[in-house]
């Protein structure tokens, strides 16, 4: 089999968070730079390796001064923990374009096991000849077990900032073609 090398697009890509605010309402936000790649072994998926990194510092959630402070030792603290990484471990099937990748997550200095439920959207050829691929995923990741652990309680109870927070990505992978 051939092994393929397939660049994530984060141009027309995305990894996008929510979490609760105050109980009533959620805030979102968005990494503005990231790169990854998906290596497949000829054409089966169950075979693929996906390797991310993502620059902690960009994120971004519409308010300057929440990232600022997401940013600092209370959150992410990315003047000690600069990158985000994903590396997979297994891919398995989990019918039709489903797919499960269980992966390990570097997050703040520690690294867990995270499931991504996957859908494979299928195969394009761009205006350009180049062949892309198609992906979004979905999971969920409990803020404490990467040491996240910052809050405030509200006096009507509940916390400030929910414990859970929502991830979905959204890929899009050009084949990498090999110099000539």
């Amino acid at each position: 089999m051939t092994t393929q090398i397939w660049n994530i697009d984060s141009s027309h890509s995305g990894i996008h968070f929510s979490v609760r605010h105050l109980v009533i309402s959620k805030v979102r936000g968005t990494f503005a730079r990231w790169s990854g790649t998906i290596t497949l072994d000829g054409e089966d998926l169950a075979r693929a390796k996906v390797d991310v990194v993502i620059d902690a510092s960009s994120l971004d959630t519409g308010v300057a001064d929440r990232d600022t402070h997401l940013r600092s030792a209370d959150f992410f603290d990315v003047e000690k923990f600069p990158e985000i990484t994903f590396k997979s471990t297994r891919v398995e099937p989990a019918g039709g374009d489903r797919w499960r990748v269980t992966g390990e997550l570097a997050l703040h200095g520690v690294t867990r096991e995270v499931v991504l439920d996957v859908e494979h959207s299928g195969r394009a050829k761009d205006p350009w000849g180049n062949t892309r691929l198609g992906f979004s995923a979905k999971t969920a990741l409990e803020r404490k077990e990467f040491g996240l652990v910052w809050n405030q309680t509200l006096d009507a109870g509940g916390l400030m900032i929910g414990e859970r927070v929502d991830v979905d990505i959204d890929l899009e992978a050009v084949h990498q073609v090999a110099a000539a």
